[in-house]
């Protein structure tokens, strides 16, 4: 059966925030608008209680002209002066991630409900001392992990809590990077990427993109990681190929996750060239979720074997909508709705955590060939081999597009 990972009592109580919302909307500011704004922001468009009053950009032109699409009264050039504008409630930080612990305080500072894409921080401390801080100030602090509200992965978890496979005894998941020609990634800005392929990050796309496939290893079973056993392989600058076990608190539950980079292989995406396929083995019965970023197999997104008391069946499910985008949409939903109810959204700080000690730990066995307790991680740790040659002196505007 699932249990929720990292929730409390404190999980269902009423929020005080500091500056009290409107009672029947929220105004929304976002910060970032590079790449991937559009998905972000497609769900706060969509809420009818939910007004883009601000868009804020390193790029002036590049806020002015979200702005105009998004329909929001300002756009700014300049971090400050979108926290200090008093119809701003909360705000979406679309950064990249180096940037994110200054604009997350910075925000939060100012008084305002934030979500931030993720990962939180690129250290564990950042991330503690954010956690603090909103929970010091009465503020909302959630992370925006698209995954946890992509609607094949939502079932699946719903029917492993509901005993459709027996008791959980194995996850596994596998990533596929390789090729595509969809107009989403032929569309992406080249420069929202550098800060991706240097020491601004700790470890290129383990860390940038596998962040939601560790979030999943944690979600899907609502069970900790205890350790971890792992191989992390060098490719390029951007793709690593890597293969871990992971041992769950429950001593009968045990994970695997690969990764690997397909380079001469086409994939069908509307999105990235990138696809994932979750599995879930119960004691009575097996489910599969076959596709997330793209749509590499001809198969319903989600499928259901049961064999109980001598009785064998599979079950389809095609109806689940398994559009990688419904995921963003949902999510940005999810906080809107959370704040105006009062409830705390997902995914907490302390969740976060647990995602940033999870991927560290794959880091730290690859390099050591030991097992890692994610738990006794407190700050960082950086991929081996990780970056190639020099960094990139580029600096850290005080905002730059994702």
């Amino acid at each position: 059966m699932v249990k929720p990972v990292g929730m409390t009592a404190a999980s269902t109580a009423e929020l005080e925030p500091v500056r009290r919302l409107p009672s029947e909307r929220v105004r929304l500011g976002v910060l970032g608008a590079g790449n991937i704004s559009h998905l972000n922001v497609a769900g706060y468009l969509n809420h009818p209680q939910c007004d883009v009053v601000a868009v804020c950009d390193i790029d002036q032109e590049l806020a002015m002209a979200a702005a105009r699409r998004w329909g929001a009264a300002k756009a700014y050039g300049d971090l400050d002066e979108l926290l200090a504008d008093d119809e701003v409630d909360a705000v979406e930080v679309l950064t990249p991630t180096h940037l994110h612990y200054r604009h997350v305080l910075a925000a939060l500072r100012a008084g305002k409900h934030v979500s931030v894409q993720k990962p939180l921080t690129n250290t564990v401390a950042q991330a503690r001392e954010l956690e603090r801080v909103a929970a010091d100030l009465g503020l909302v602090l959630r992370v925006n992990e698209c995954f946890r509200h992509y609607p094949p992965l939502e079932r699946a978890r719903d029917l492993v809590a509901s005993g459709a496979i027996g008791r959980l005894i194995g996850v596994r998941i596998k990533t596929v990077v390789g090729l595509t020609d969809s107009a989403f990634q032929a569309g992406l800005r080249p420069e929202g990427y550098g800060w991706r392929l240097d020491g601004r990050s700790p470890g290129g796309h383990l860390f940038d993109d596998m962040v939601h496939k560790y979030a999943m290893a944690l979600w899907l079973p609502g069970l900790d990681v205890v350790s971890v056993q792992a191989v992390v392989r060098r490719r390029d600058l951007f793709y690593e190929p890597c293969a871990a076990i992971f041992e769950y608190e429950d001593p009968d539950v045990l994970g695997v996750m690969d990764v690997h980079y397909a380079s001469k292989m086409w994939l069908r995406s509307r999105y990235y060239g990138a696809d994932e396929v979750f599995e879930l083995q119960g004691d009575e019965g097996v489910l599969w979720v076959t596709r997330a970023t793209g749509e590499m197999l001809d198969m319903p997104p989600v499928i259901l074997y049961q064999g109980h008391d001598n009785v064998c069946r599979t079950v389809t499910e095609k109806a689940v909508e398994s559009d990688w985008g419904e995921g963003f949409r949902r999510s940005s939903a999810h906080f809107i709705d959370s704040l105006l109810n009062g409830a705390v959204p997902d995914m907490t700080p302390d969740e976060a955590v647990r995602v940033l000690q999870l991927c560290f730990a794959v880091y730290q066995a690859s390099k050591t060939r030991l097992p890692v307790d994610p738990r006794s991680i407190s700050d960082r740790v950086t991929a081996d081999g990780w970056p190639i040659g020099d960094e990139l002196e580029l600096g850290d505007p005080v905002i730059a597009a994702d």
